[in-house]
């Protein structure tokens, strides 16, 4: 079975980068750590994941971003 999923969001290329090179660091023995630049490519991201069967375990998900905030993101990701 596939590790779990963190998936990291984040339009700021920069924390993005920072976000997941700490994830990685504390948790890639236990976990799979994704990261995507805004709500949409995240949402493409989930949807490949669901379609293999992969888990998630966790969403780290920036507030405010273009196009599309945290919140709305985690609406859409929870359907």
């Amino acid at each position: 079975m596939a590790k779990p999923v963190i998936l990291a969001v984040d339009d700021d290329p920069q924390v993005l980068r920072a976000v997941e090179r700490d994830l990685r660091r504390r948790y890639a023995k236990d976990y799979r750590v994704l990261r995507a630049d805004s709500g949409e490519s995240a949402l493409d991201t989930l949807g490949k994941l669901k379609l293999r069967g992969d888990p998630v375990a966790l969403f780290l998900v920036d507030q405010r971003m273009p196009k599309m905030t945290g919140v709305e993101f985690l609406e859409q990701a929870i359907e």
